[in-house]
Order: structure tokens, then C-alpha cells, then sequence
């Protein structure tokens, strides 16, 4: 059968064909848009709806933030706080890439996150809170108890509930301000990872809004807005911790792209470095802070605290007191104090209820004024010990009745309409009123069966409750107010009993280390001291600084403080190990007050060894030992530049009028370098040096006034700011102005301080440029860890500097020998670097063999 084509027809058909055909060409890329908006609007339709919800769970997280701090009874956050901020770590460096400029104090204090009291009294840089967090990268705030770990979170917290502008992009973003307790995570799998953040989130939602919280928070996490600020991590042992990081790898890995910052002690983070989060030190508070702090208390307590007693009926008529009086006796003696220590002085002080003069005394009368009236101490002391040593620091209700019960007075006898109203107030369940959770935890069946007189809501955990001595969370769950009151009631009642062995026998938990700081502070602890010496080796010699940690609340007459400070002075002597590791024994011996400090550091200051003075010269500044002036003018005449520049800063630490009028000489008369370090060291007075710095930009020396650029750099003060404006502009030199418009960009940009995601090997071009000079090659997902190793021992300084970048994330035995190796060479910068590398891999908890276990020493 022959078939007929019709041309027309067939000429018909192709062109409807090529019309059909162009048109869904055309229609593909509009037809995606359509459905990108359609999306994008249904996305606006959920946000739109939920609104209402989100906007109450903002009020309602500011409103918990602003009650996250120790002095939450007598103020808001916001009214009293001293704004936090984070030592600036060293930048990353990465080949190519030109480095902003170093100022004086970075140039000559290493950066010390585990003791960072030496780099805060010298004034390092910092960074604020809202900087950090426009990273986007995962983050935990490191610190001491008591240094304002949660004080941080909450701060940020409250930001972005009130669309803070401050945080720029990150003000839409919805914060969940969550306690580890309140998450009580299970201990087998969670069949959805969001639920113990929904749980946590009802505690304090509106009633109304508990049905719609779950597609809320759904929503707000599948788009990635939600900025979780997870409080308490630092305070858990080890097995909770990795409890904690487990479900954190998986709520990120469910929800990729929300953020997440939390707490850590800075030896202890475990399993976050594995993770990805970049751990960051709170910088302890400068004499400047400190001064901002007790006049801002001052005030606020003479506006609205009055004539309020806050620790005995019999104060209730004490007469208001001028904070201009009580100031002067309050700044004294603060600079080794935390923030937490400065704010239980300055309450025993205006509230006349100090039980003595001391750190410890001031911690001792804020538990006497929490405590409820009738406890016996022994009875707080011994729900402290049992927390300690059972290393609970959340605790279940129903065990600690057993552990305290010997200390239950005798109930009062009641009406029968008052046992009624008791009883139902301790049935109320946890789970629908958080503010009465406290009267049903540790209930059971048998105690619900006690006679009428007896009242369950006035037992000892609920009164300590009720005094907010103790806080509760669902589940039967409870801890103390913070961590320093129960390990000072634990290390009281442990020293008296003699159960010290038994801490020794804990794995490492903050509840330990803070427990055994305050064994030592109420007995003998030589016991202790000796097991922990034993222990302390290189590379870090952890357990020596954590022993230094009692010393300045020790008796001075305790035995075992001799071998501590014998090992200190020993470890700052030892040449050929990082300074970063000398330099903490100095801070050590700062932070400890020990009256000995001064002389051995003056003594060092005559030695041969440059490195040695430099150590010196800061540790006699930090102790203003004026007696050690003379030493130190001598020493600016050396050939050190470091040394000379330790010797600057430690005069204008010192603050004599001739200490300053050598430095003054210095910035007039000295060589380049000397006039530099000057400015730069007179930076840090803000009287006398800021009146220098303001003087000497305007001075005929050319050579002053491009030393006085750097040092007004170091200024953050608008008046600074002005300053190097106006010499960048008008300044007649054209090295004058070179260098204000260089400190200018370097203090505008920090995008190389701040933490940033590493790219991978294979996409990282001077990795792959090094692989092909030595005939190697990446694959993609490839780790590398071959090719970073050999870039130790690579001839371009950069390129050995940022291979470590990604060895932080490898510690494996070969990576750990290979840096061993390079550590103990003869490259001063790398040994450094190296140091801060291990030490994170110690904090990660991974243990590092003794250096002459490997052959390097």
C-alpha cells in the first residue's frame, strides 16, 4: 500500500511542530521561575502565618535571656552588663594573602585561650560578640566558671529576639535560648531530632500557641534561620558531653545551615572540633571594664535597691550608701577576679551582708544569703559533695532526697485547707507549669503517701529551690544556681572528710577541676597537688596549670604550694620550648598573687636570655613591681626587639611617674622601633598615654608622629578613629599617611580574625600548586594528609603555616609525630603554632604522647 503525503499538510505540520517545540524552549527556563516563586511564596505564606508564634517566642526568649545572670534578682541584663568580649585569635594564614598589621601585644604575648588572664591585663585584641557570630560558623565561647560564659549566649540571645540591627544579617534569624537540661536528651535514638528543642521551647511558650510551635520550629529550621544558643555544655562530664555532640551531628546533618553556639571549657570540648565548631576565649575583664562595671553597679543600686536588705531582717533599715564612698574600697584588688567573683563582692559590699573580705567570703555569703532560713549549712555542703562526686551536675530530684534526708527538720503542723493547697502545689506536673516544676521534683508513689502534717513543698531540695539556690528543669531534674556554689559547698565538705582520692579517680570534668580548686582552698590538698604534678609532662603540661588554678585562694602556708611555683619558674626557664608555653606559667604566676612572683621576675630580667627578659619584663608589669624599674629602663637600650617591647608595656603597666616619663623619653628619643613600641605601649593608659598620643600626632618629628599612627590604632575610641582620619588626609608625610590608611584598613577589616569553613583540600590552590611541584596529586575528598604533612617542611614559610590549618582536624599518630617533629626544630613561629594545634587536639580529648616517647626531644 503506497502512502500519500500532502505537501501543505506536511508543511503544517512542521511548522506547528517548530512553533510547539521553540515555545517550550522558551516556557522551561519561565516555567522554573514559576516554580521557584511559587516556592518562595509558599515559604512567605508560612512565615506569614506563624508570625504571631514567632514573634511571642522572642518575647519570650529576651525576656529568659534577660534573667541569665548571677544579679537577676536586683537587675535586668541589659541595665548591668559589662559587654563581653573574645580574644582575638591569631589569623589564619594563607599563602598569597597579605596579613593585616600586628600590634604590639600580639607581636609579644602568644595567644593563650586556657590562660588568658596575661594577654587581658596587656590589652590583646578582641572581638565583639556580634562579629563572631556574623561568621555563620558553628561556635563555642570558652572560659573559666564564672568568666560570663552564659551571660554571652544570653546577651546575643537577647539581640537577635529584638531584631538587634547590630547583627546586621543576622537579626532575622530566631533564637532558641536553651539549658542542656532542658533538652534531657534519651540515651538511645531520637526519632526526631527537633523534639527536645520543641520540648524545651514550651516550657515558657503562651498556652495558645503550644499547637502551632511544632511547625514553627519545623519551619524555621528547614530554612535555616534558627540561631541555637545551647547554655551548660561546659559543665558536663565527658560521657554527657558526647551524648550532647552526638545529637548535635545530627540535628545539623537533619538541618544544615542554622547555627549553633554553646559553652566549653577550653580542655574539655570533646567531640565539637570533630564537628566543626571553632572555639573562641572570653577575654577576662581589664581595669577599664572593671571601673565601667562598679560605677554602673553603683548606680543602679543607689536608684533601686535603696534601703533593701538581701541577706538579714535585721539590715532592713540600714541607711542608703553613697556609691562614691563605697567604690573607692571596692576597686581594689579585682584584677585577677572574674566577673562572676566582682559581682558577689560588689553585692556583699552595697548589701552590707559580707561575711569577710575575701573572694571566698564573698561566694560564702551569697550561699548563706540564698540559702533558706533554718538549713544547716552541713545539709548544702552534702548535697554538693554527693553532686560531685556521684559527677552529676544535673541531678535527678529523687536521689538527692536520699542523700540530704538526714537533714529534713520536722514539718509544722498545718490546717487541713493549708495541706490541701500543699498537696496540690507538689502534684502540679513539671511539664505544664515550669515555675512550679520545683514542688513535684523528687516525688515518688511512696513519698505521695506521707501523712496530711507532712508537706511535701516545703522539704529541703524544694526550699533550696524556692531560694534559687538550686534550679529545676523537667523530669525531675536539678542543679545548682551555677557550678562555683556547688563545688565550693563540695570542696568544703570533701576536705573535711577527706574523700579527695576519690576525685582522683573521676574522668576530667569541669565539676572535678572546680571541686579540687576549692579542696584546696578549705584543707590540705597535698595529696592532690602530687598525683596532678606526677601526671604533668610535655607537650602542654595540662595538670601544672590546673593546679595553678588554686593557688591564689590557697592558704599561703600550704605545703604543696612550693612545688607548684618550683615547676612554674622551672617551665619559664626551659629555652627551647614554645613560648606559648612559658608564657602561660607567667600568667600563672599573675593570676596566682604568690608574693615571691616579683623577685624571681626581676632576677630573670638580669639573665642572659632575651626570651627569658621578655617573659620577665610582662610578668613585672602584670604585678606592677615598681621595684623593678630601673631593670627594665635598662633593658630599652638592648639589642631585643621583643624584649624592649615587653619592657615598654610592663612600665606603662607599672605607672610610676618615672616609669612613664621612660617611656615618654622613649617615643622622643629612641630608634624606630623603640618609638613604635612607645606609642604603642602607651596606648593602654588612657590618661597620661592617650594625652601623648594626642599631643605627639601633632608634633614636627616625622618619626613620632608615624609611631604615634600605631599607637592610636590601638585606641578604640572615636577621638582615635578622628585622629588617624584626619593624618591620613592632611598629614604632610607621605609615610605618615601610608601608615594611617594602613592601620585604618587593618581596623576596619577582620575577616582574617574571624573563623571561616576551610575549602577543600582539592579546591585550595596553593595546596595543589605544592602537590605538583612535588609530583602529587589531590583526588576530591581527599583528606591530603600526606601532602600537609610534607607542607611542614616546605621552604615557603606560608605555605608550612597553613598546612596546619587543616592538620588541626587530622590528629592522627602520624600527623601528631610529624608536628612533634617540626615543634622541636629551629622555626620559632611554626613551634608556636604548632602548640596552639595540639592543644586543641588535647581539648578534643585526644592523648598526646611525651615527646620522647617519639625521639624529638
Amino acid at each position: 500500500m503506497r502512502i500519500s503525503i500532502q505537501p501543505i499538510s506536511f508543511f503544517i505540520g512542521f511548522l506547528a511542530a517548530t512553533i510547539f517545540w521553540w515555545l517550550m524552549g522558551r516556557i522551561k527556563p519561565l516555567w522554573g521561575e514559576i516554580k521557584e516563586n511559587w516556592q518562595n511564596s509558599r515559604d512567605e505564606a508560612k512565615t506569614r502565618r506563624s508570625l504571631g508564634v514567632e514573634e511571642n517566642h522572642r518575647r519570650t526568649t529576651y525576656r529568659q535571656a534577660q534573667g541569665m545572670h548571677l544579679a537577676a534578682a536586683l537587675f535586668s541584663l541589659d541595665e548591668i552588663i559589662e559587654i563581653p568580649k573574645l580574644l582575638a585569635p591569631p589569623a589564619r594564614v594563607e599563602p598569597g594573602v597579605i596579613p593585616n598589621t600586628e600590634d604590639i601585644v600580639t607581636m609579644t604575648i602568644p595567644y593563650m585561650p586556657s590562660l588568658p588572664e596575661l594577654e587581658a591585663y596587656y590589652q590583646a585584641p578582641t572581638l565583639t560578640l556580634e562579629q563572631v557570630l556574623s561568621s555563620g560558623m558553628n561556635l563555642v565561647i570558652t572560659g573559666q566558671p564564672g568568666s560570663g560564659k552564659t551571660v554571652s549566649l544570653a546577651y546575643l540571645a537577647s539581640l537577635a529576639a529584638n531584631h538587634d540591627p547590630i547583627l546586621g544579617l543576622f537579626s532575622d534569624k530566631v533564637p532558641f535560648f536553651i539549658h542542656i537540661a532542658d533538652l534531657h536528651l534519651p540515651d538511645g535514638d531520637i526519632k526526631d531530632v527537633l523534639n527536645p528543642i520543641l520540648n524545651a521551647a514550651s516550657e515558657g511558650a503562651p498556652i495558645f500557641d503550644l499547637g502551632r510551635l511544632p511547625k514553627f520550629i519545623d519551619h524555621t529550621f528547614t530554612i535555616s534561620r534558627a540561631l541555637l544558643f545551647l547554655d551548660g555544655y561546659d559543665e558536663l562530664p565527658p560521657e554527657e558531653q558526647t551524648k550532647v555532640t552526638e545529637y548535635l551531628k545530627e540535628l545539623l546533618k537533619a538541618y544544615p545551615g542554622n547555627q549553633v553556639i554553646t559553652t566549653g571549657a577550653y580542655d574539655q570540648l570533646g567531640d565539637l572540633i570533630k564537628l566543626g565548631f571553632e572555639p573562641l576565649a572570653l577575654a577576662p575583664w581589664n581595669a577599664s571594664q572593671c571601673d565601667n562595671f562598679i560605677a554602673r553597679w553603683g548606680h543602679l543600686w543607689s536608684h533601686t535597691i535603696g534601703n533593701e536588705s538581701w541577706s538579714h531582717e535585721d539590715q532592713d533599715g540600714q541607711e542608703n550608701i553613697d556609691p562614691l564612698l563605697i567604690n573607692t574600697w571596692l576597686n581594689i584588688n579585682n584584677q585577677t577576679l572574674s566577673p562572676l567573683e566582682i559581682t558577689l563582692k560588689l553585692w556583699a559590699g552595697y548589701a552590707g551582708d559580707s561575711l569577710g573580705p575575701g573572694v571566698l567570703d564573698a561566694i560564702a555569703t551569697h550561699i548563706r544569703r540564698l540559702a533558706p532560713k533554718g538549713i544547716p549549712l552541713a545539709a548544702l555542703e552534702t548535697l554538693g559533695m554527693q553532686v560531685a562526686l556521684s559527677t552529676q551536675p544535673i541531678f535527678d530530684s529523687r536521689s538527692a532526697r536520699d542523700w540530704v534526708k538526714n537533714f529534713e527538720l520536722p514539718e509544722e503542723e498545718l490546717s487541713e485547707e493549708e495541706n490541701e493547697l500543699a498537696a496540690e502545689r507538689f502534684e502540679q506536673d513539671p511539664d505544664q507549669d515550669q515555675t512550679s516544676s520545683d514542688n513535684d521534683q523528687g516525688s515518688d508513689a511512696e513519698d505521695q503517701s506521707q501523712s496530711k502534717t507532712a508537706t511535701p513543698s516545703s522539704g529541703l531540695l524544694n526550699k533550696m529551690t524556692d531560694s534559687g539556690l538550686l534550679v529545676s528543669h523537667p523530669d525531675h531534674q536539678m542543679r545548682f544556681l551555677h557550678p562555683v556554689l556547688g563545688s565550693y559547698l563540695a570542696g568544703n565538705a570533701i576536705a573535711s572528710v577527706n574523700a579527695e582520692s576519690s576525685l582522683l579517680e573521676q574522668p576530667d570534668w569541669t565539676g572535678k577541676w572546680l571541686t579540687m580548686r576549692y579542696v584546696a582552698a578549705h584543707g590540705d590538698a597535698t595529696m592532690l597537688a602530687d598525683s596532678l604534678l606526677t601526671q604533668s609532662t610535655l607537650p602542654l603540661h595540662i595538670d601544672l596549670f590546673r593546679v595553678s588554678r588554686w593557688l591564689r585562694d590557697s592558704p599561703q602556708e600550704a605545703p604543696w604550694r612550693g612545688k607548684v611555683l618550683s615547676q612554674l619558674a622551672n617551665l619559664i626557664q626551659t629555652e627551647g620550648i614554645p613560648l606559648t608555653l612559658r608564657a602561660q606559667a607567667v600568667s600563672a604566676f599573675y593570676w596566682s598573687g604568690d608574693p615571691g612572683a616579683g623577685p624571681l621576675f626581676r632576677q630573670f630580667l638580669q639573665t642572659q636570655s632575651f626570651e627569658l627578659i621578655q617573659l620577665a619584663a610582662l610578668g613585672c608589669g602584670a604585678i606592677q613591681d615598681s621595684q623593678a624599674e630601673d631593670l627594665l629602663v635598662s633593658i630599652l637600650s638592648g639589642p631585643s626587639p621583643s624584649a624592649k617591647r615587653a619592657c615598654t608595656l610592663a612600665l606603662v603597666a607599672i605607672g610610676t611617674q618615672t616609669a612613664m616619663d621612660s617611656v615618654a623619653q622613649a617615643l622622643l628619643s629612641g630608634d624606630e622601633d623603640l618609638k613604635r613600641a612607645a606609642a604603642e605601649a602607651i596606648a593602654n593608659d588612657p590618661k597620661e598615654g592617650h594625652a601623648m598620643l594626642k599631643e605627639g600626632v601633632t608634633l614636627e618629628d616625622i618619626m613620632l608622629r608615624h609611631a604615634v599612627v600605631y599607637g592610636l590604632a590601638r585606641v578604640k575610641e572615636d577621638w582615635a578613629l578622628e585622629a588617624l582620619q584626619s593624618v591620613q588626609l592632611d598629614d604632610d608625610e607621605w609615610v605618615v599617611r601610608n601608615s594611617a590608611s594602613e592601620v585604618l584598613e587593618s581596623r576596619n577589616d577582620i575577616s582574617q580574625l574571624l573563623p571561616k569553613p576551610l575549602p577543600p583540600p582539592s579546591e585550595t590552590p596553593w595546596l595543589i600548586a605544592y602537590a605538583g611541584k612535588q609530583g602529587l596529586g589531590i583526588s576530591p575528598g581527599s583528606p591530603a594528609t600526606d601532602v600537609l604533612i610534607a607542607a611542614l617542611k616546605s621552604e615557603v614559610e606560608d605555605e608550612r603555616l597553613a598546612a596546619l590549618s587543616y592538620l588541626k582536624r587530622m590528629p592522627s599518630e602520624s600527623v601528631i609525630a610529624g608536628l612533634y617533629e617540626v615543634m622541636y626544630a629551629d622555626d620559632p613561629e611554626m613551634r608556636e603554632s604548632i602548640f596552639r594545634v595540639l592543644s586543641e587536639f588535647a581539648s578534643a580529648g585526644i592523648k598526646l604522647p611525651v615527646p620522647e616517647s617519639l625521639a624529638v626531644v
